[in-house]
């Protein structure tokens, strides 16, 4: 509770100077002075804000709970010191630059640290104002590495109505860290949604965002791609393909929680969240223009949403429309309540999920102010209407602020000023209902992993490879039983077509290995069964630790051109064949495995039990850093891989991600 209800707070640099940090976190601390006691620290004394200072937290009779930093970081070291001594347990640490030997002083007397370089902290629920700027009580929680992309959609949250429960601004986390903040939601009676914005991400982000959304509390994350954790070099094909907002995204499946890309796309998306997740995509449109509809259903389209045609339509006025999108063809201006009744057909008809009312509905009654009252009235009708039917409504209003733009959000119905913003935020919500992920790990295990293609081939024992033996000679290479076309490799190389160490489609392999050895030098080669199957498809299978969120797995086109193609699907690992079987779908190149001009389907069950395994012993495996299946062969009867490449996580530096074996 200490950074939620603090019993006592200090605020060290308070002043009367509006123009500093320390005359906001004054004002902010005053406003729950009822509830917790506030003490204001200036050096020079005085009064702020009219009351009365003291010079040091040395001069209180008792140790505040907690303390807010707002003084130059150059006076921070000397605050610390006096308040741990007095016995100090929390800091909000505002300013940027504080030293590290500072930070880890706090850390060894067991207090803690929110920040530095924050904004500060705010709790509807608990009348706590410790940052910089102005709060609207709401139902959305707010947690943000960035001061001022929170301070902006807590602003953007004010004027759509939905309001902040609590503002956690977690700066450089060199103490608390994001994921804390996320579940001290869990039990906050205020917050209903939550929206978090963050550049890293540390251990323990998924779990929270997971219990959020168990909670009933739907998480919103906006982030950026170039602000990100480093990159990992790309060793292999599958770090190639792998970016970071890939993995972003497949976390946020993970948890149940859906990424946006702007702060006013994560405000719209929780407004509509907060009314109510829609079950399902099927939307009904009113407008009383046909113009307005026809854009809306369009936008809804490219949204992700279904526009279904509709069955039961009794009750509309005369003259409208009884296709979807509904035009009200001037009855909704002959009388306002056309619009209420209009909402009320569709959402009692049980044939759509979510009604959108789009176009001048909101302007009346400022066009016309003899309308107000009847439009407020009609308003409420509406909000009435989705509170009774379950049936949530979203609005699109012409007029960004209005009496009844203000009636239809303050009984929970989000009101947009665009239709695409609407529509946008409705397709973002309908992503949420998707499946998270169901995890069934069957543990793998193994014996220590020693690098080379035939030791991969061992370790992937629930791969299906081609034929093969291992060679040192070229009597080994004539003495063989396989069946050509033969494929000719170096054990060790990982990238063996780089440096000449495959051959393929060989007649005769003796002369192929005179001069690869010649070139390369003695060691194991591998000789190799060509596969020679009609109907299949070449995909890659790959898995990778990430350096935020830990193992992923990702499926994609493959072959050499796996890089060009880009046509990926990637989720945190383990997964089930179940799961593994939807990122296939989502492949561009998907309709190739269902047969093309003739051909038969492929096997796709086995493809999806091998990309599980994958998943699995990565997961299962932390000596391992990568798994790559580079290409995988599927057919009618199954599953070949025609080479892999494994690589321990000794061969990688954790601080570069480099290979330094």
């Amino acid at each position: 509770m200490i950074f939620s209800d603090p019993a006592s707070v200090a605020v060290v640099g308070a002043s009367d100077d509006p123009a500093k940090w320390g005359h906001w976190l004054a004002r902010g601390a005053l406003d729950g002075h009822e509830r917790r006691a506030v003490h204001l620290v200036n050096r020079g004394g005085g009064a702020v804000l009219g009351r009365p200072t003291v010079r040091s937290l040395s001069e209180l009779d008792e140790a505040p709970e907690l303390v807010v930093l707002a003084v130059p970081a150059a006076h921070v070291p000397a605050v610390v010191d006096e308040a741990l001594a007095v016995g100090v347990r929390g800091f909000v640490g505002i300013p940027a630059g504080i030293d590290e030997a500072v930070i880890g002083r706090i850390r060894e007397a067991g207090a803690r640290l929110l920040g530095p370089n924050c904004l500060g902290v705010f709790d509807a629920a608990t009348s706590l104002h410790l940052a910089w700027g102005r709060f609207q009580a709401g139902s959305l929680g707010v947690v943000s590495q960035s001061g001022q992309v929170g301070l902006e959609i807590a602003g953007l949250a004010a004027s759509t109505g939905i309001g902040v429960s609590r503002f956690v601004s977690v700066g450089n986390q060199a103490d608390v860290t994001a994921a804390e903040a996320l579940r001290d939601l869990v039990s906050h009676d205020l917050t209903t949604v939550v929206g978090v914005y963050l550049e890293s991400f540390g251990p323990g982000i998924v779990a929270a965002m997971s219990d959020l959304r168990a909670a009933g509390k739907p998480v919103v994350l906006l982030t950026v791609g170039s602000s990100l954790a480093a990159q990992e070099a790309a060793r292999t094909h599958t770090g190639a393909l792998t970016s970071s907002l890939d993995v972003v995204d497949a976390a946020c499946r993970r948890a149940g929680a859906v990424r946006v890309t702007t702060p006013a796309a994560l405000v719209d998306l929780a407004s509509v969240l907060a009314s109510g997740v829609p079950g399902g995509g099927r939307v009904g449109v009113i407008s009383d223009s046909g113009g307005q509809g026809a854009i809306a259903a369009d936008l809804a389209v490219a949204a992700g949403l279904a526009v279904p045609q509709l069955s039961v339509v009794d009750g509309l006025p005369a003259g409208a429309s009884v296709r979807n999108p509904i035009d009200l063809a001037g009855a909704g201006e002959q009388d306002l309540a056309n619009y209420a009744r209009a909402v009320e057909v569709l959402a009692r008809g049980g044939e759509i999920d979510t009604v959108v009312l789009s176009g001048y509905f909101g302007s009346y009654g400022e066009d016309t102010p003899s309308l107000e009252s009847a439009e407020v009235t009609i308003a409420s009708r509406i909000c009435s209407v989705a509170r009774e039917t379950g049936v949530p409504v979203v609005v699109h209003s012409m007029r960004a602020d209005s009496a009844a733009v203000r009636a239809l959000r303050a009984g929970g119905v989000p009101v947009q000023h665009t239709i695409e913003r609407a529509m946008a935020a409705l397709g973002n919500a309908h992503r949420l209902t998707g499946h998270t992920a169901e995890v069934v790990a069957r543990v793998t295990t193994s014996t220590p992993y020693e690098p080379g293609y035939l030791a991969a081939r061992e370790l992937l024992h629930f791969v299906r490879f081609p034929e093969a033996h291992a060679v040192t000679s070229v009597e080994d290479v004539t003495g063989t039983r396989l069946t050509g076309p033969f494929a000719l490799k170096a054990d060790w190389l990982p990238h063996k077509s780089e440096h000449g160490g495959v051959k393929i489609n060989l007649a005769d392999p003796a002369a192929a290995f005179d001069e690869m050895r010649a070139r390369l030098g003695p060691g194991t080669y591998v000789l190799e069964e060509m596969d020679t199957r009609d109907h299949t498809v070449e995909l890659i299978i790959g898995a990778k630790r990430d350096r935020s969120f830990g193992p992923v797995v990702l499926v994609g086109a493959g072959g050499v051109h796996a890089e060009l193609l880009r046509d990926t699907a990637v989720e945190l690992a383990p997964v089930t064949p179940a799961t593994a079987t939807d990122m296939v779908a989502r492949l561009i190149s998907a309709p190739l495995l269902s047969g093309t001009r003739g051909a038969p389907p492929v096997d796709v069950a086995a493809l999806a039990e091998v990309i599980a395994q994958i998943s699995e012993t990565l997961a299962a495996r932390p000596d391992l850093a990568e798994i790559e299946l580079n290409p995988v062969r599927v057919g009618p009867d199954g599953v070949l891989a025609v080479d892999a490449l494994v690589i321990p996580s000794s061969e990688v530096n954790d601080s570069s991600g480099r290979r330094v074996a």
